[in-house]
């Protein structure tokens, strides 16, 4: 199993910034992708930013140019710049990984979530 654990969160005001970072750590496994989600008030979760074992990265639009993601592979964690903030960024920010276990199984994980909240 693998665990993350998420730190960044908080209180901004609109065009400021945060930086989100989760670090995984647990049994041996190889990382497939990891990658950032977010869940507003009475919304489903969304995808916000990924990035894949190649450097390949994938963004929402709503967050292109504003939002970078990036990744350590040595501390496999991955961290989510977030620059030019605006209210409708505040969700709870959820970050996943997927990942391929000891036993070559394929395997998902997320975290327990980190609030971001922007006032206007």
């Amino acid at each position: 199993q693998v665990q993350l654990v998420e730190s960044g969160g908080g209180l901004v005001q609109a065009g400021g910034s945060l930086r989100l970072s989760c670090a995984a750590s647990g049994s041996t496994f190889s990382i497939i992708a990891m990658g950032w989600y977010r869940q507003a008030p009475g919304k489903q979760r969304e995808l916000v930013a990924t990035t894949s074992g190649g450097g390949t990265t994938n963004y929402a639009d709503s967050v292109k140019g504003r939002f970078a993601i990036s990744r350590d592979n040595a501390k496999a964690t991955v961290y989510l710049q977030m620059d030019n903030l605006k209210p409708d960024d505040t969700a709870v920010y959820y970050c996943n990984i997927k990942f391929y276990g000891e036993s070559g199984s394929y395997s998902s994980s997320w975290g327990r979530g980190t609030q971001v909240t922007v006032s206007s």
